[in-house]
């Protein structure tokens, strides 16, 4: 699909299914709501499946990999050949997100959508790395709309490989950059409340990343109002990739996990181009990078974890399988209070 079919085939959640999912739930013989979001999660779920049963046993991680030219102006603690090391890693389950998805059963797909370089890892390139955006736009347009339906084209692969659950993960050297950028435009937020250390940065190195920031953002203009705009001249290929990958699991009815802070940031991109794929989207963890509780505030999203992470990776988003997994099972195999002759629980407000 490209991004106009993607935009066409996102519906709204199954009022019906949701429905069938919450009597559900209430018949098990639990204290009721005792397991809180994760019984409002699975009742979602249902909805964006339109299937009563639980069936996200076979899991992705779609790692989005590219680099920024922003790094050019010294806002990063280490250069861009960082983001191929783990790129290739992801392949050789040396990643910290490629060996948490081996402990938990799940697999991960990274991509190179914009990687200075060529790697093992496979080539969906929109361009050998974006623009630097303290000079001139990350990208075109055209490049932008690619990069999403890069997106797009890896949750339709998935997808047909019977996939169930996605989840966005990212590699590249800059990316806090970047998504700050996006974040403050989007949410019309000052860039020095949107922007954080990112990999560690000292304090001389943050002021001189907000300035870049700002600086590009007064050049560029970008519409606050057209997503793929702010896109085009401040994000990257990584955020428009897994935007892409939120559509593109929209339009197919399959959950998507988002991390942290940059994932939510393609999610937020995501979101403005089409408000219904953020009923699609379960928020894994609040990163401690200060845009993160903004952005889900944004998207109208709770997290699960409350970790202080901040890795990125996908591997915030790769910590919720486990326990998805555990609900999930409790709802599909526990006995119902008429199953064991237990009077049930009353719904009190």
């Amino acid at each position: 699909m490209n991004l106009q079919e993607t935009l066409e085939n996102i519906q709204p959640l199954d009022a019906k299914m949701i429905e069938i999912a919450k009597k559900r739930w209430s018949s098990i013989a639990h204290p009721l709501h005792s397991l809180g979001l994760f019984e409002d999660v699975l009742v979602e779920i249902a909805g964006m499946t339109g299937r009563q049963e639980m069936d996200f046993q076979k899991k992705a991680l779609v790692a989005m990999c590219a680099d920024n030219g922003v790094v050019e102006e010294g806002v990063t603690q280490t250069g861009q050949e960082v983001t191929a090391l783990v790129a290739e890693n992801f392949l050789k389950t040396e990643a910290a997100a490629s060996i948490l998805c081996r402990e938990c059963g799940a697999d991960i797909y990274p991509v190179d959508i914009g990687m200075v370089v060529d790697t093992p890892v496979p080539r969906y390139k929109t361009s050998y790395g974006t623009k630097n955006i303290a000079k001139e736009p990350a990208m075109t347009r055209e490049e932008a709309i690619h990069a999403l339906e890069v997106g797009i084209l890896m949750a339709e692969k998935l997808s047909k490989k019977g996939y169930r659950m996605l989840a966005t993960g990212e590699m590249g050297i800059g990316n806090t950059t970047t998504s700050s950028a996006v974040a403050s435009v989007l949410l019309e937020k000052s860039v020095e409340l949107m922007t954080g250390r990112g990999a560690g940065l000292s304090g001389e190195g943050l002021q001189k990343k907000i300035t870049v920031i700002e600086k590009a953002i007064a050049l560029h203009q970008p519409d606050k109002n057209d997503a793929i705009d702010v896109l085009a001249k401040v994000g990257g290929f990584d955020i428009a990739g897994m935007a892409g990958v939120c559509l593109g699991a929209a339009a197919l009815h399959t959950p998507v996990v988002i991390d942290g802070v940059i994932s939510g940031v393609a999610a937020l991109v995501a979101a403005r181009i089409c408000p219904t794929c953020a009923d699609y989207m379960i928020a894994s963890h609040v990163s401690s990078e200060p845009a993160s509780q903004l952005i889900l505030d944004a998207l109208g999203k709770k997290a699960f974890l409350h970790a202080e992470m901040h890795w990125g990776e996908g591997t915030g988003a790769v910590t919720l399988f486990p326990l998805l997994d555990m609900a999930a099972t409790l709802y599909n195999t526990m006995s119902t209070f008429q199953e064991i002759d237990l009077e049930a629980y009353q719904q009190y407000t």
